[in-house]
């Protein structure tokens, strides 16, 4: 069963051992609020996973990480950003996740998602932004999977095509 925490001290070694093996196999660490400092320090790593109001260059966001209680073992984390900006509008959307490498192609992701929407609910959104890589097709099918609908394609700063989903939370 999966459900979405907030990081507690308790749940430090879980945290240390999805990053730890997500940092070894040398793939990018998403979604990116989950890597912008150290995680072996709770006391400093737990407070960066939140911005609250009035950050003069981000909106505010919150992280919950997924946790399999029938494992005890975190999967993935989630980033919902609580409105977007310019930029995220093109390029981020609302909802950062990663699944860790050992726990891909076992349905984490879709699951994730749909909780991260019900979280989306919770912040009175009415519609969310999900973006992928064109070349991502797994993510592509998790966003379908939970509702998303294909507006269009954008490149990004690098040249790397990125695909813009929407998903309606109300009807």
């Amino acid at each position: 069963m999966l459900t979405l925490v907030k990081l507690d001290e308790q749940h430090m070694p879980q945290l240390i051992d999805m990053m730890d093996e997500w940092t070894a196999s040398g793939e990018e660490i998403i979604p990116f609020a989950i890597q912008k400092v150290d995680y072996h320090e709770f006391a400093v790593y737990q407070p960066s996973l939140e911005v609250g109001e009035g950050h003069p260059e981000l909106v505010p966001d919150s992280t919950w990480f997924c946790l399999d209680t029938n494992r005890d073992r975190f999967v993935g984390a989630v980033n919902i950003r609580h409105r977007l900006n310019e930029y995220l509008l093109l390029h981020g959307g609302h909802i950062g996740d990663g699944i860790r490498p050992s726990e891909r192609g076992k349905g984490f992701a879709t699951r994730m998602i749909a909780l991260a929407l019900e979280k989306c609910v919770e912040l009175g959104l009415e519609r969310v932004l999900m973006v992928c890589d064109q070349d991502n097709p797994a993510s592509a099918r998790t966003i379908v999977k939970n509702g998303g609908v294909l507006e269009n394609e954008v490149m990004d700063e690098e040249g790397h095509w990125e695909q813009r989903y929407w998903i309606e939370l109300t009807e």
